[in-house]
């Protein structure tokens, strides 16, 4: 696929995306760059950067049964996750969903070990991030592994993003929240590495268990309308785009061949 500078949604895409808050877009990144991120995943397993979120029911005991495995954030640790942000079809994407001017909110790994990879629990991103309007921050997950119902992809609930869904402390969590939305019509994402989901800051989204013989990840960054006013978790990354966008670190194409260099 090669690295396309100026890679947008297509109208039947963007339509999808806001109508139901999200819409899936196989082969965003090529076989190239998901080898870059898969070499940067075994640096960080190498050096012991990931640590397992999961807990026995708590929420402060460490499991020993099961793996929910995190890198939060990635930027300050990868030069080749701090030049991704600034990719040209990242940007342009992102402009599409929530326009101009962008900024970088988040970013992070989940590593579901084979076997025992335990889920992220429903929640809203918006309940973490309280921005006044969900539809302005929207978030860009990418499997790097593909991703089915068997290894626990992720499963979102479409068109309901304008509802502030309650969250409650997740007890099989060190940290994180949790809600309870009706799963009726929840949508599983399955989708070969490389493929990105983008949704909105309101969508009700989860994964499940992985209890395949391989291991599964997925990168996850967040976007937002710069500017916007967060009252949670508040943004320390670079404006991307306007009058206050900064320069990139480094290309996003040139980290990826010195990845694979190495």
């Amino acid at each position: 696929m090669g690295y396309v500078a100026g890679m947008q949604l297509t109208p039947h895409q963007l339509k999808h995306y806001q109508e139901k808050g999200f819409v899936v877009v196989p082969h965003f990144f090529d076989a190239r760059e998901i080898a870059a991120i898969r070499a940067e995943l075994e640096r960080f397993k190498r050096d012991g950067l990931l640590r397992n979120v999961a807990t026995v029911g708590d929420g402060k005991t460490a499991s020993t049964q099961v793996q929910n495995l995190q890198i939060c954030p990635l930027t300050p640790k990868s030069e080749l996750f701090a030049a991704l942000p600034f990719c040209p079809k990242v940007v342009a994407a992102i402009q599409q969903c929530i326009g101009d001017p962008i900024q970088h909110h988040l970013d992070q790994i989940f590593l579901k070990p084979a076997h025992h990879g335990a889920g992220t629990s429903w929640h809203q991103d918006n309940a973490y991030f309280d921005i006044p309007d969900p539809i302005l921050g929207v978030g860009m997950w990418v499997a790097i592994h593909d991703a089915s119902i068997a290894n626990g992809t992720m499963h979102v609930i479409p068109g309901i993003y304008r509802e502030k869904l309650e969250h409650i402390r997740d007890g099989g969590s060190d940290h994180h929240i949790r809600c309870y939305p009706n799963e009726d019509q929840a949508v599983p994402v399955e989708i070969e590495a490389g493929g990105a989901l983008f949704f909105n800051y309101g969508v009700p989204h989860c994964t499940l268990a992985n209890t395949t013989d391989h291991e599964r990840a997925g990168l996850a960054l967040h976007f937002l309308r710069a500017g916007t006013c967060c009252r949670g978790l508040a943004s320390q990354g670079p404006v991307l785009t306007g009058p206050q966008a900064v320069p990139p670190p480094s290309q996003w194409h040139k980290q990826v061949e010195r990845m694979l260099a190495v």
